[in-house]
């Protein structure tokens, strides 16, 4: 039986006065003259004519005042200014909105296979939003994947409540905190749980494509010109930099922008790419997906734990086999900056936190 799932997208429209709606469509068409630069191909991605793409252009310039695409004869379309914060309005709602509208989803696809017969098994995973982690659902073909995003800490307290089957956190290979210690030492069992070997991937700086503030490195935060755009309080990213941060001897005081918060990856990088910072904090996926400059600080292991007794079901059985498949460990390094590092492998607690054997 093929397993039916269900998307959860946003969709948002401008009003007038006047009770004028700016027309979804026009969305696709910006993002695929900025993809293409040619007004002909553009139509056809968004799958409307020529005629009515042109018409678009003309009516919601119109609306805002203002040309959204630059037309000249022999050199294609771009983006206006305007076309271009149009487009960026979208992909920052996106980018904030992902992992709620994920987890709605999952939710709802999971609600819809209970009514229907021939329902393949059940793996519940909570995790740490991440591009990878959300992979995962396009590759579970022989079981149904519930995925819910949380933080770390919650993943790791619900594996232990039994509210999920696996919990998925991410930690430096070098840099681990005290705190993180603390974190993990308190939820983590050496003898009941086992970790599952997931990926890695490089976090750092994500700066404009010329790099204008000259940003070299963490050092750099604190240059009294530069705006910054951190992750929320209880995001493995925000204690990654928090302890760089502390072995810089920075003080959070000194950079402009430590409280303005996004939570994801993508919010990040859509914030920079639009202006609104000079630098943020994240992954290279997402410095990537909204053409920015990427500085690597360091590297963390995203991993995987279960609970020891639970590793002979079915659907985790079924789960490793997915991640271990040559498929999914094809798409995880088409991913900028993550490797799927031993995927797949079970290991036991101590073997990836060696002060559990002290």
């Amino acid at each position: 039986m093929h397993i039916k799932k269900i998307q959860v997208v946003p969709t948002w429209s401008f009003r007038d006065e006047r009770g004028n709606q700016l027309d979804p469509t026009l969305f696709s068409l910006l993002r695929a003259l900025d993809e293409r630069g040619k007004l002909t191909a553009a139509a056809a991605d968004a799958e409307i004519s020529y005629r009515h793409a042109w018409n678009l252009l003309n009516k919601w310039a119109g609306f805002f005042g203002a040309p959204l695409v630059e037309l000249q004869k022999g050199r294609g379309a771009w983006l206006t200014p305007l076309g271009e914060k149009l487009l960026w309005a979208e992909k920052r709602v996106i980018a904030r909105l992902e992992p709620q509208l994920d987890n709605l989803a999952s939710e709802l696809n999971i609600e819809i296979q209970r009514t229907l017969e021939g329902v393949k098994p059940t793996l519940r995973l909570h995790a740490s939003h991440g591009y990878a982690v959300a992979l995962l659902p396009r590759f579970a073909e022989s079981f149904q994947l519930d995925v819910q995003y949380k933080s770390a800490e919650d993943a790791l307290a619900a594996l232990n409540r039994g509210v999920c089957d696996i919990a998925g956190f991410h930690v430096p290979v070098e840099i681990m905190s005290d705190r993180l210690i603390e974190t993990y030492s308190r939820h983590l069992k050496p003898r009941g749980h086992k970790i599952i070997r997931f990926i890695s991937r490089s976090q750092g700086l994500m700066v404009q494509p010329d790099n204008p503030m000259q940003v070299k490195g963490i050092a750099d935060l604190c240059k009294s010109e530069l705006r910054f755009i951190n992750r929320q309080k209880d995001s493995g990213t925000r204690a990654l930099l928090d302890e760089l941060l502390r072995r810089e001897a920075i003080a959070t005081s000194q950079i402009a922008g430590y409280d303005d918060e996004e939570f994801t990856h993508s919010a990040v990088a859509a914030y920079v790419a639009a202006g609104m910072a000079d630098v943020g904090f994240g992954v290279e996926a997402a410095a990537q997906q909204f053409g920015l400059r990427f500085i690597p600080i360091a590297t963390e292991y995203y991993l995987l734990v279960c609970q020891q007794k639970m590793m002979e079901q079915e659907a985790i059985q079924r789960f490793l086999e997915m991640i271990r498949s040559e498929e999914f460990q094809v798409a995880v390094n088409e991913l900028g900056g993550y490797a799927p590092v031993n995927c797949g492998e079970v290991v036991g607690i101590d073997e990836v936190f060696p002060w559990f054997q002290k």
